[in-house]
């Protein structure tokens, strides 16, 4: 019998033609793909946020978004791209700068004067609303709470199942950043708890998983007894549990169709999660759905993507 040749593909842009073809357009200074791209995709929230986001991610090291804005200063989209594009800016900062190093505050209120002023150009759209959120990270101490909970409403009212929207909050709450393991839990599992049937928000819990893990990682680091502990972090009652729940409550209630290019990493997040807990039943049926399209983020914390994936995949139990 001839050998499985499969290779998993880790297309950053999830397998989104169009997007992969108007970011070639970014390398050469043009954004004429990108007006052209976003005006096809109109308001459908979930394609756009997840074009607006890896545009932005592209356009964060070049002059391509500002151009556009010079050329058509009232556009809406051109807007909201240079706001998400700010706020990609400032993240790469902050990166650059070390983790616990604060970048200057001139440069996050630059980048959430953009999202607001994105905001008020195209009022429906709640992309800039999910920037706010993801930037307020970035000051040393958070922003105030009723601030948080205003952007929340508005993000809330826009899209209210968004869970790139969600997951900034999430990120929000936790360890690494502005709140706590307990508090990111609750918002994950209170989120999950109401979502509609087929919605992708149980998977949060799941995001939340791997940020208690990357928390518990750094403060491990060189502490053998603690590394020994931190593998049963994924495969303990509670994580099966949770991976059992997100399955019924999602991909058990998910209407048939193809996988979107925006649900290719929360697919991944499942299909981790799936794994390392072992669960064979759930893993094969996700690896099914998720055909050769993988992304690096969640395998890339537990070792290296592509030899976990091939692991998992071949693995009896797991036979595709």
């Amino acid at each position: 019998m001839a050998r499985d040749r499969f290779t998993p593909e880790f297309d950053p842009d999830c397998g989104d033609a169009p997007l992969t073809s108007a970011k070639q357009d970014i390398v050469i200074g043009r954004w004429q793909g990108l007006r052209q791209l976003l005006r096809t995709t109109g308001p459908e929230w979930l394609p756009r946020g997840h074009r607006m986001r890896l545009l932005a991610q592209t356009c964060a090291s070049t002059s391509t978004a500002e151009s556009w804005l010079a050329a058509e200063p009232r556009s809406p989209d051109a807007l909201v791209l240079w706001a998400a594009t700010e706020t990609a800016r400032a993240f790469n900062l902050a990166i650059a700068a070390g983790r616990g190093v604060p970048i200057h505050q001139n440069r996050i209120d630059t980048a959430v004067m953009a999202c607001l002023r994105a905001a008020d150009a195209y009022p429906e759209d709640p992309t800039p609303w999910i920037s706010l959120i993801a930037v307020a990270r970035l000051y040393p101490a958070g922003v105030r709470r009723q601030e948080l909970g205003r952007w929340w409403d508005e993000l809330h009212g826009r899209d209210p199942y968004s869970v790139e929207g969600h997951l900034q909050v999430l990120h929000y709450y936790s360890s690494r950043w502005h709140g706590t393991h307990g508090l990111m839990y609750d918002f994950a599992r209170d989120t999950a708890g109401v979502a509609p049937q087929g919605s992708a928000l149980p998977v949060l819990v799941q995001f939340a998983r791997v940020e208690e893990y990357r928390y518990l990682l750094d403060g491990a680091k060189g502490q053998q007894n603690a590394l020994v502990g931190i593998g049963q972090h994924w495969k303990h009652e509670g994580a099966v549990s949770d991976v059992r729940r997100t399955w019924q409550r999602w991909i058990a209630a998910r209407p048939d169709g193809p996988v979107e290019p925006g649900e290719v990493q929360h697919l991944n997040y499942l299909t981790h999660a799936a794994c390392l807990a072992e669960v064979p039943d759930i893993a094969a049926v996700l690896f099914r759905l998720l055909g050769r399209r993988a992304t690096r983020t969640p395998w890339s914390y537990t070792g290296d993507p592509e030899k976990q994936i091939l692991k998992w995949r071949n693995n009896p139990k797991h036979r595709v």
